[in-house]
């Protein structure tokens, strides 16, 4: 309901105040009584959104370009793979399961280092977070939805060469059960080296508001990391230090999960001097990996109840 005030007249004259000055108006304002769905359908809304900003779907042009060239980049080389392993009748793949992602690193962590910023970054750069919990979305399902969609993001990126590569296997009527042992293998390692990346990327984003920043710190902990540590482990080799290796594996993201196969899922080692961790050792690796993905979300949730305060 609205009231219409009457208005004064020229020369500073009070307003006549008649039945055609002052009316009462009904703009039709009314409670919603249509259904609510809540926290469930929020965290699922914000996830399925999350994912498809991951490839750039329902956002412009340029936009879609990276995460869509990262896509054929990673899956080209299997295309080759199996093109050749068909062509040659070859008895057996030219690149374990296990191994495509290790060897691929530098587009997952591209991937991630540009994916990531974009998933937060911007929530916090344009002030946005309160405005989700004003709503029954809370602290958890933010960071579940957020942490699920890139993690979800990046199987998809690192799982869809192996796909191909289990297809053309089977198009090059190489052995079932040893494609399929070595395909879910795969799976397991790309999943858990999809957790640990998307954790570590959104706890370096989540720092930061602007994303070129974000993008610069994701790159230099994954490459930094790794570069240092294998140039540790080649010290290590150079001066008969073997027991050595495998604990330096501890301290980067791709090392640990290439420990992590290696003691587990029959993988072979790329550490110098191939020496991958026993199973014994594959235990504290495999604990490490499990550790720094509670540990990111973690830091995750104590990070959004600060912002949404």
């Amino acid at each position: 309901m609205a009231v219409e005030q009457p208005t004064a007249h020229a020369g500073g004259q009070s307003p006549v105040h008649t039945g055609e000055q002052s009316r009462i108006h009904n703009i039709g304002y009314r409670n919603y009584d249509g259904p609510r769905l809540g926290r469930a359908y929020a965290r699922r809304s914000l996830y399925s959104q999350s994912l498809r900003g991951a490839y750039g779907l329902g956002r412009s042009v340029k936009s879609k370009a990276l995460p869509m060239l990262l896509f054929v980049v990673m899956c080209v080389p299997a295309l080759i793979m199996v093109a050749v392993a068909v062509a040659t009748k070859a008895k057996d793949l030219p690149v374990d399961y296990t191994r495509y992602a290790i060897i691929m690193q530098a587009v997952i962590g591209l991937y991630v280092a540009s994916q990531a910023p974009q998933s937060v970054s911007r929530d916090l750069r344009f002030k946005t977070v309160p405005l989700y919990f004003s709503r029954p979305i809370e602290t958890a399902d933010y960071v579940r939805a957020k942490y699920a969609a890139l993690a979800s993001a990046m199987f998809i990126l690192t799982a869809a060469p192996l796909l191909v590569l289990y297809v053309g296997a089977l198009l090059a009527k190489l052995d079932f059960t040893d494609q399929t042992k070595g395909f879910a293998q795969g799976l397991v390692s790309v999943a858990l080296l999809s957790l640990l990346f998307a954790g570590i990327g959104l706890v370096i984003s989540a720092v930061t508001p602007r994303r070129g920043f974000g993008i610069a710190a994701v790159i230099a902990v994954l490459t930094i990391s790794y570069g240092a540590v294998s140039t540790v482990q080649a010290i290590a080799e150079a001066q008969n230090s073997t027991s050595a290796i495998p604990w330096l594996g501890l301290f980067s993201p791709v090392t640990l999960i290439d420990g992590m196969q290696t003691a587990f899922l029959g993988a072979s080692s790329s550490f110098p001097g191939e020496a991958g961790p026993s199973s014994a050792q594959g235990v504290v690796f495999l604990i490490v990996v499990l550790g720094l993905i509670a540990g990111c979300y973690g830091l995750l949730m104590r990070r959004y109840r600060k912002v949404g305060l």
